[in-house]
This record gives structure tokens, C-alpha cells and sequence, in this order.
């Protein structure tokens, strides 16, 4: 006999586990099915976030930047060292504890919330009478409200897949053993500028070849020229409008033949390719053929703007969905199809869903760019401010970047923040709050900002907006 629940959530990830967290908290059944193990074989909860994206490498970012910080800036700060060296076993050691610790993090909160988990993969059987049966290895599970929530995985260049030891999705990419000579980097997104920095950090020759004729095309222009320009500096070799062509693998490590922008051909060699080219939907072996769950031309599952998919009582969030790959995204979807189960209003706003890129500087941004205002016609008013000018961002030593603030010219409602520079990850929450509210730039500019903080540049953006910075 099936095993009876009020909802099943299929995958642990960012949507899965909180999906299921809230839906327990509003007093229903909840199951919470996902196959992610360890490596003693046991269940490792988290999805991509928690095991080979988001915490490890957070982990891996935090520990070389206080190798960079030692080898390049303590000797400022009247620190001096000798015989600086850097243990690579020890530090993926360090990392493999945070993400440990975040797997056991979310038993226990399950275990709080009396959420049953059944470590396995969980796939559709049928559907019966306004129920589903999910089978997940021997046992068959039952409920009539399902939620998909099986994450993505890294997509592969044709024709070469990932053997995780020269050519390297995020997963292969964060359990590098040793620092290697050269790295190569094909995409310059998110995944591919955070892992290529940090072993930069640590001595590699980095090379990125993107395909797109921008960089960071996705990022405000102004934002994206000042990272650029950083990331150069630090010793990136970025190279923008090329065509990859044959990647081969040997003893020697991985040539790469493309064309550079200029239409001619070119070939690097590195001891390590990372590739970064986006993400696909995980729905194999979901079996959703067998219930007619409707998917797109990508493999993501069809859904609304409440996340129901074209089967009544199943629902799907984060990756598997339409909308940004992120965690944060996956997390808010999760609570509000729990609550629109549960009888509530569940609500996400993709209009204030912050973005960051852990490199450094770091990028951050929430809303609109420049050029999607410009390409809209709407009239609106900017504010900049430059860390440079700020003084606690001069004590830190770290005065890379700026505060950008966009504001309808007639109401000056906020319409967009942009970061680039120290700490930007966390500043950009008072952008998101404010947005949320739909405050103003004066909003902002009238609010007592503490001092010295980072944060004062925000407000000096905010007052630039009105062309009456204080400080710049």
C-alpha cells in the first residue's frame, strides 16, 4: 500500500526543502523525496546550491581571497609573511565541512517540521483519482498535491562531455586537488567568473573565451565595463566574440581551437577546461511522460505564473520552471506554492529578485539596467557614487567600483540598483526593500545611513540621483 501524504516535494534543493519546510508549517503531510549522497553514500540534502554550486563555492571563494589578501595586501597594512604557501587538500577539505554542515542542517530542519524524507530518486507511476503516486526506489509514496523541484545540471559543449577531471562542469571545477598551471573558461557567466577567480587567486593562468561580443551582457553597461576593466587588472585574459570549435583532451591537457573576434583562428592549450555555457532542466527519469506532464522545447516543465503545471495539483519551481536559475528564486516559489496549497496567497516578485556574482569586486544588481530603460523609452534620472569616495571602503583598501541608481524621471520611483565593488551582495538587500515598497531615490537620500559604512554609498547614489551628492 502507498505511503499517504497531503503533498510530495520531489528534490531537497532551495525550492524542494523550503517548499516542503512551509507546507509542514501550515499543518499538512509533507513528504520531501531527493537523491543527492555523500560521499559515504548517505543523503546529502541541499541540490546544486548546497553541494556543487552556491555554498561550496562561497567556501572556496572565501578561502582564496585570504590567500590573495596575504600574498598582496597584508604587507600595507603592516603585516608581514614569510614562506606563504597554499594547502589546496586542506581547503576543499574546509569546504566539504560547510557543505556537510549545510546537508545536516537541513535533516535536522526537517526533522523539526515532522517532514518524512526518503532519500532516492522519486518518479511519477500514475495518477488516480485526483492523487499521484510517486515511486521512489521499492516504496511507492502518495499525495494529491506534487511539487517538482528537481534543480538543473551543467549543459555540455556538443560532442564533449564532462569527465569531471579535464573538462569541467561546476562540479568537477570545485574539487580541483591542485592549482593548476593554466585554466580555461568557455562562458563568462556566473558559475565560470566566481571559480575562475578563485583559483586565479591562487596562481593559475586564466583564460575566458566568450561567445557573446559583450561582457555581461545581462549586467547594466556602465556596471559590467568597471567589473571588466577590474577583472582585467587582476590578470583575467578575457576574450569576447569567439567561436569555439574542436576541443580535444590528451596527456597534455585540453586544446581549445576557436576563432577570435576578428574572424581568425586561434587554439589555447590549458592544463583544465571549465565549462560555463548555461544549464538545463533536470527531468530525466521523472517519468512525466507516464502522467502527461507537459514540458517545453528546453525540458522545463510548463507552468503558469503561479507555478501550476497543466496537471491539476502538481506544481514545479526553480530550475525546472522558466525564470532565473537561482536559489533565492527557487526558495520564493517554494513558500508561496506551499501557501496557495495551504488556501493562502502566495506571492514572488520577479520585478525585485537580487542577482549577485561572488567575484571581486563583487557585482550586484536588482530591477532594470540602463539599457533595458533606454530600450523601453522610459524617462528616467541616474545616480552615481564611487567607492572611491567612501571612507570606509577606503579603510578596507578596496575602493574598486560604484553605486548606480535609476529613478523615473517624473515620479523618481526606483526602477533599478547596480553594484560593483566590496560587499555588494550585501548591499544590495536595502535596493531590494526598497523596491519592494516602491520608494523613491529620496526615500533612500533622506534615511540616516550609519558612518563610516558602505552603505553611505548607496545614499550618495540615491542623492546624486538629484545631482546633489554630499561627499563627491
Amino acid at each position: 500500500m502507498p505511503k499517504n501524504f497531503d503533498v510530495i516535494a520531489i528534490g531537497a534543493g532551495p525550492g524542494g526543502y523550503i517548499a516542503a519546510i512551509r507546507a509542514a508549517q501550515l499543518g499538512l503531510k509533507v513528504a520531501c523525496i531527493d537523491e543527492w549522497k555523500n560521499g559515504m553514500g548517505g543523503p546529502a540534502p541541499g541540490g546544486t546550491c548546497t553541494n556543487v554550486g552556491c555554498i561550496p563555492s562561497k567556501a572556496l571563494l572565501q578561502s582564496s581571497e585570504h590567500y590573495e589578501h596575504a600574498a598582496h595586501s597584508f604587507a600595507e597594512h603592516g603585516i608581514v609573511l614569510k614562506d606563504l604557501g597554499i594547502d589546496v587538500k586542506k581547503m576543499q577539505a574546509r569546504k566539504d565541512t560547510v557543505v556537510r554542515q549545510n546537508n545536516e542542517g537541513i535533516l535536522y530542519l526537517f526533522k523539526k517540521n515532522k517532514v518524512t524524507f526518503f532519500h532516492g530518486r522519486g518518479s511519477f507511476v500514475k495518477a488516480l483519482d485526483g492523487h499521484y503516486e510517486i515511486a521512489v526506489g521499492e516504496e511507492v509514496l502518495s499525495a494529491r498535491q506534487v511539487i517538482v523541484a528537481t534543480g538543473s545540471s551543467a549543459r555540455a559543449l556538443p560532442g564533449v562531455p564532462f569527465d569531471e577531471e579535464q573538462v569541467l562542469s561546476n562540479d568537477g571545477a570545485l574539487r580541483i586537488a591542485a592549482v593548476p598551471r593554466t585554466l580555461g573558461l568557455i562562458g563568462s557567466g556566473v558559475i565560470g567568473l566566481e571559480m575562475g577567480s578563485v583559483w586565479r587567486r591562487l596562481g593559475s593562468q586564466v583564460t575566458v573565451l566568450e561567445a557573446l561580443p559583450v561582457f555581461l551582457g545581462v549586467v547594466d553597461e556602465q556596471i559590467a565595463k568597471e567589473a571588466h576593466k577590474a577583472f582585467i587588472k587582476q590578470g583575467l585574459k578575457i576574450e569576447l566574440g569567439v567561436k569555439v570549435g574542436e576541443v580535444t583532451t590528451g596527456q597534455g591537457g585540453v586544446t581549445v581551437a576557436y576563432e577570435d573576434a576578428q574572424g581568425q583562428a586561434q587554439t589555447l592549450g590549458v592544463d583544465k577546461l571549465i565549462v560555463s555555457i548555461g544549464r538545463v532542466p533536470n527531468t530525466l527519469g521523472l517519468n512525466a511522460e507516464g502522467v502527461g506532464l507537459q514540458l517545453d522545447e528546453r525540458g522545463a516543465i510548463v507552468v503558469d505564473a503561479e507555478c501550476r503545471t497543466n496537471l491539476p495539483g502538481v506544481w514545479a519551481v526553480g530550475d525546472v520552471v522558466r525564470g532565473p536559475m537561482l536559489a533565492h528564486k527557487a526558495e520564493e516559489e517554494g513558500v508561496a506554492v506551499a501557501e496557495r496549497i495551504a488556501g493562502q496567497h502566495g506571492h514572488v516578485d520577479f520585478n525585485t529578485i537580487p542577482w549577485v556574482i561572488y567575484t571581486s569586486p563583487e557585482i550586484a544588481w536588482v530591477g532594470q539596467t540602463e539599457q533595458q530603460l533606454k530600450a523601453s523609452g522610459r524617462d528616467y534620472k541616474a545616480g552615481v557614487f564611487p567607492f572611491m569616495a567612501n571612507g570606509r571602503a577606503r579603510a578596507l583598501g578596496d575602493t574598486t567600483g560604484m553605486v548606480k541608481i535609476l529613478a523615473d524621471a517624473a515620479t523618481d520611483e526606483i526602477l533599478g540598483v547596480h553594484m560593483v565593488g566590496p560587499l555588494a551582495s550585501e548591499l544590495i538587500a536595502e535596493a531590494v526593500v526598497a523596491m519592494a515598497f516602491r520608494a523613491s531615490s529620496e526615500d533612500i537620500a533622506r534615511i540616516c545611513h550609519a558612518h563610516p559604512s558602505l552603505s553611505e554609498a548607496t545614499k550618495e547614489a540615491a542623492l546624486a540621483v538629484d545631482k546633489r551628492s554630499l561627499n563627491f
